[in-house]
């Protein structure tokens, strides 16, 4: 799913003076780690970011060139948190969602360490990290997709917002929205597509487990605030996914529950979402929900 970014370039974060790395959150495997960067100045506590990265559940980590965007957050007060997880070719769904909640109990259970208000928690991610800081806004009474075993289990693991930009959310239909917009044909539902493998089975052999990875299952009217970025043009996840998911939103939410975006003009990974007029939309609504008093 997330092809185009398979070789994206490792972030330099050499400029952020206050950071902590590799930071193990559970020790199952050695994909469990963090890195937190903070503000320089100030004692804190500060909210936290919280990246998800991308990476079609198989690739990638949590300090590649899509973090930057979000480390312009440390100028704004927030602490921001790049997370690894278990990619689908050591654990399948749910797996990954499980360390991510796993990371924000820990976070919570070591806050005061690394000056970090756990009160105040928004997860964000593209692509695959999309669908992940859907799922973790969604998802927070959902016992099946916990797996406490893996550490702090007495902190919670809910957010107080979320972004999610360009997620899937109904694997099963990808292939025939493509072929709509002219970008097929495409094999989402090939057996050795990146979500075939996330789940463990050709899709179409695991409806119900695609159901249960797709974030629109679980909307529910007291979630935390979301926004949902798609670009018109996304020739990988197609933009109809987050149209469905924003339609379905609308139907059972109040509207102050989300908000949506079509980026016209972008594609997927599209460096239209990092502009600095973009990213101002991005921390106006993140500062509208984790910083209003």
């Amino acid at each position: 799913m997330d092809g185009q970014s398979f070789s994206a370039p490792i972030a330099d974060v050499s400029h952020v003076r206050r950071k902590w790395l590799d930071l193990p959150y559970a020790s199952l495997s050695p994909a469990q780690r963090l890195d937190i960067y903070s503000p320089d100045e100030g004692d804190g506590p500060f909210p936290i970011l919280l990246y998800i990265h991308g990476g079609g559940f198989a690739f990638e980590d949590k300090r590649r060139i899509h973090l930057l965007p979000f480390l312009k957050g440390i100028e704004r007060g927030y602490a921001v948190v790049g997370v690894d997880y278990r990619l689908s070719g050591e654990a399948l769904f749910p797996a990954g969602i499980q360390d991510v909640k796993a990371a924000i109990r820990w976070l919570r259970a070591n806050s005061a360490q690394y000056q970090l208000d756990g009160s105040r928690i928004a997860a964000c991610g593209g692509s695959s990290g999309g669908n992940y800081a859907a799922m973790i806004c969604l998802t927070d009474h959902v016992a099946e997709l916990e797996d406490l075993s893996l550490g702090n289990p007495g902190y919670p693991c809910d957010v107080q917002a979320a972004l999610d930009w360009y997620g899937p959310t109904d694997f099963l239909k990808m292939d025939a929205q493509l072929d709509e917009n002219g970008y097929g044909p495409s094999h989402h539902a090939d057996p050795d597509s990146p979500e075939s493998m996330y789940l463990g089975a050709k899709l179409a052999d695991v409806t119900l487990k695609v159901e249960l990875a797709n974030p629109m299952t679980y909307i529910h009217k007291n979630m935390p605030p979301l926004l949902i970025q798609h670009g018109r043009l996304d020739t990988l996840v197609p933009v109809q996914q987050s149209m469905i998911f924003a339609a379905k939103l609308e139907k059972y939410v109040s509207p102050d529950r989300f908000e949506f975006d079509i980026i016209e003009g972008a594609g997927h990974a599209d460096p239209l979402f990092e502009t600095d007029a973009n990213m101002a939309r991005v921390f106006s609504f993140l500062d509208r929900h984790l910083k209003a008093s």
